[in-house]
């Protein structure tokens, strides 16, 4: 498949930055503000598209699908960060999670211009990950025409995956050819032209969004509050701690227990901390729940009240 795409990766000047005196650090510094706001401002003005599209990646993941980001130069940083965020953030297998850069992802910090370029490499690349019938496709672009990048997601579309196209172009290829586009107007640059500083945050913000709003829609969020994080470090495993004491109302001691006994998952061990007797029933209420700890306490104060256990009544 051959993808040609606009190459255009200029713009009109906005009105903030026409007379912005590079030298003049007061005013650059200004100009950047004013262009960050502008950025911050676009993802607001899209959030619809964004809840309706982590809906549908909630249900590509609940579906046994794979989540597949895929950009080049900064948008393939911001893509790649998110989705290896997933895992300790919201627990995901990691082995459904895959990140497409041009050159692959051994040196992800080296940005390779030229490679971006490649559109058979992005064509290649996608169609290693070989059936994406089930699968959602990321594909991030601040032109929405780098060649690797639309190639990746016209091949990815072709092979039956979902694809959501993040860009910031009206009528450009990438949201063209994408089931659902997100379209950041973030403006023009106070450094004209380089797209990982407005752009690049409009990028994060979005896709931070995306993702926490999936991880929401999977029940991994519960007060604000990362109830599926991967604790594997000091530090984290004295956030879980937290986490079970703020939901529970209980006292550390009584949190740090709770989590022994789950083995360090959060969720079964804010059940435990609020009175469901062991792992086994905990982990059968939030099976019954979907996963929501809320929905599991209030099914198992319902039912086992009534001497039933997780799978009775559900």
């Amino acid at each position: 498949m051959s993808v040609l795409p606009n190459l255009d990766t200029g713009g009109e000047r906005c009105g903030d930055t026409i007379d912005v005196v590079t030298s003049d650090e007061a005013m650059f510094a200004d100009a950047m503000l004013a262009s960050y706001r502008r950025a911050i401002a676009s993802v607001a003005s899209v959030s619809g598209d964004i809840r309706k599209a982590a809906l549908r990646l909630a249900a590509v993941w609940r579906a046994g699908g794979r989540l597949v980001y895929v950009g080049a130069g900064s948008s393939g940083l911001a893509a790649a960060e998110d989705a290896a965020e997933l895992p300790g953030t919201f627990g995901l297998d990691q082995s459904r999670i895959a990140i497409v850069l041009p050159g692959g992802t051994t040196e992800p910090f080296r940005i390779d211009g030229a490679a971006e370029d490649d559109a058979a490499a992005g064509e290649r690349s996608i169609a290693e990950l070989g059936d994406l019938s089930r699968d959602a496709v990321i594909a991030v672009s601040a032109s929405g025409s780098t060649p690797f990048t639309v190639a990746a997601a016209a091949e990815a579309r072709r092979r039956g995956a979902f694809v959501i196209g993040v860009a910031h172009r009206p009528v450009s290829p990438l949201l063209v050819i994408a089931d659902a586009s997100i379209l950041l107007e973030s403006g023009e640059e106070a450094l004209r032209g380089s797209t990982r500083l407005a752009a690049g945050a409009a990028q994060k913000a979005a896709l931070g969004m995306l993702s926490s709003l999936m991880g929401l829609e999977l029940g991994h969020i519960h007060q604000g509050l990362m109830v599926n994080l991967k604790a594997d470090n000091a530090k984290l495993r004295e956030r879980a701690r937290g986490i079970v004491a703020a939901i529970a109302d209980v006292s550390d001691a009584k949190a740090a227990a709770a989590l022994r006994e789950a083995g360090g998952d959060v969720k079964p061990a804010v059940l435990i901390a609020c009175g469901i007797p062991n792992m086994s029933e905990a982990e059968g209420w939030l099976a019954v729940a979907g996963g929501r700890i809320d929905d599991a306490l209030r099914r198992a104060r319902i039912h086992g009240s009534k001497g039933e256990g997780p799978n009775k009544g559900a």
